[in-house]
């Protein structure tokens, strides 16, 4: 037994312990180091191991002076003084194992020895010691768990209220569900609009290009084949004169002076022709000369004929020239036309880009809301996993406690049947010496009246 799991204390920390601990008031105060050590008093002690048991049991002092009611004795007045003693033993007898006392005997309480009373003690203090410490963390176990619990139902309800706000967002309110669809229809519709708008346009355009186009080729076509005539026509007024302007910068000039030949020429006609009357009446007998004057008003029949081309294919040319000009003009507002109508659909479509990106903003602020909710709601479930963790600990360290509980109420129950069977034992130990006394007594009163018989016998005969 020196080996122990609990410390060893002098007298004068047994006091100072039993007083702090167990005793309080007048007792306490009235407690010194000579009622332990070295004579330790039985009082004393009783008071002491009656207080314990009242701390940790909570058994009054009424019951141990009454008599356990599952017993049943001849005599019960013959053990009033007997029974603190005998329910004090019984008391200790099943809470001193619980201590690390394993060698606890009534002598201990009817004579205690000092060394014997201070270990008794030191266990007691080391027990209440571990008591109020337990104690103190299962209460701390029961705040947290009761704390938890609530977390636990106020998480609850917030996981509920994300819940019904996530449904919420999910769903569109019915207020705002006829604004919803007309925008999404107006969405459609515009969009629908605009691309007929652009489609038509579009076909508009192309085929007026291709319009146009036709018309150019025509016209450049045209121009080649008078071009072509214009070439042709040179050559022959090259092969009919043979003074030709060769450097095309002097175009203009030529022309210029061309004008200024064909009225020279129609003034020498004219002039040509006066003489010509005139000549015709002076020459009308000069046959050869005649025949020479018909060439050459033949040669100028020729030319003139050729100056009359010449001056309608310049016409046509440069009516070809102002229709080609014309035409590109109305190129151009087409292209600028074109242009316009781009602006007008990069226009329209950048309005439905901003639309569109204010619905996509909507959805992604939803999204994102709905990421934080969701976001939330795994931390409220990661704190209640560990709450549910904290509650299945203290669960466990209650089913432990309780388990502890059970054996202590088994080692109860088996102190119990020991002091049962110790209260038989005493019981039919008492019921003997009572029949015992009753044989002692009556062979006592035999003996009483034997001698009285003998004495009455002798007085008799001293008489006689």
């Amino acid at each position: 037994m020196e080996t122990l799991s609990f410390p060893r204390y002098n007298a004068a920390e047994l006091v100072i312990h039993i007083r702090s601990k167990l005793l309080t008031g007048a007792d306490g105060k009235n407690l010194s180091k000579n009622d332990l050590y070295p004579n330790p008093k039985p009082e004393v002690l009783h008071m002491i191991y009656m207080r314990a048991l009242q701390i940790v049991y909570g058994i009054r002092l009424e019951h141990f002076y009454m008599m356990p009611v599952n017993s049943e004795v001849m005599y019960p007045h013959i053990m009033e003084g007997f029974l603190p003693v005998s329910n004090l033993f019984i008391h200790l007898d099943s809470f001193l194992p619980i201590c690390r006392v394993n060698d606890f005997e009534i002598a201990d309480i009817l004579y205690p020895k000092a060394k014997r009373t201070s270990r008794f003690l030191s266990g007691i203090i080391n027990f209440i010691h571990f008591r109020e410490e337990c104690r103190g963390t299962y209460m701390e176990f029961l705040k947290q768990y009761k704390t938890s619990v609530d977390k636990m139902q106020q998480l609850n309800i917030a996981h509920q209220e994300a819940l019904m706000k996530l449904e919420k967002l999910d769903s569109v309110p019915v207020e705002e569900q006829e604004e919803f669809k007309q925008l999404t229809d107006d969405i459609q519709d515009l969009q629908q609009s605009l691309n007929q708008e652009f489609r038509q346009k579009t076909m508009v355009l192309q085929e007026g290009n291709s319009q146009k186009k036709s018309d150019i080729s025509e016209k450049t076509k045209r121009l080649n084949e008078l071009k072509l005539s214009v070439v042709s026509l040179k050559e022959v007024q090259d092969n009919l004169k043979t003074k030709i302007v060769d450097s095309p910068e002097k175009v203009k000039n030529y022309r210029e002076k061309m004008k200024e030949t064909v009225q020279k020429l129609k003034h020498s006609r004219q002039e040509v022709m006066e003489k010509y009357e005139i000549y015709r009446d002076s020459v009308d007998c000069l046959p050869s000369c005649q025949l020479e004057v018909q060439l050459y008003q033949k040669k100028i029949q020729d030319l003139a004929d050729n100056r009359e081309k010449l001056t309608s294919i310049l016409k046509e040319s440069l009516n070809l020239e102002d229709q080609i000009e014309n035409d590109q003009s109305e190129l151009k507002k087409l292209k600028t036309e074109e242009n316009s109508l781009k602006r007008l659909m990069i226009v329209k479509k950048e309005k439905l880009a901003t639309a569109q990106f204010k619905i996509n903003k909507k959805h992604q602020d939803i999204t994102q809301y709905k990421r934080t909710v969701i976001e939330d709601c795994n931390k409220v479930q990661e704190k209640r996993g560990a709450v549910c963790e904290r509650v299945t600990t203290i669960n466990q360290e209650i089913q432990k406690i309780k388990s502890a509980i059970q054996q202590l109420k088994d080692a109860t129950e088996r102190e119990k049947l020991k002091s049962q069977e110790i209260f038989v034992s005493l019981k039919t130990a008492l019921e003997k010496y009572h029949e015992g006394i009753e044989k002692a007594s009556e062979e006592c009163a035999a003996r009483i009246d034997k001698k009285s018989t003998e004495l009455k016998r002798r007085m008799f005969r001293m008489s006689s």
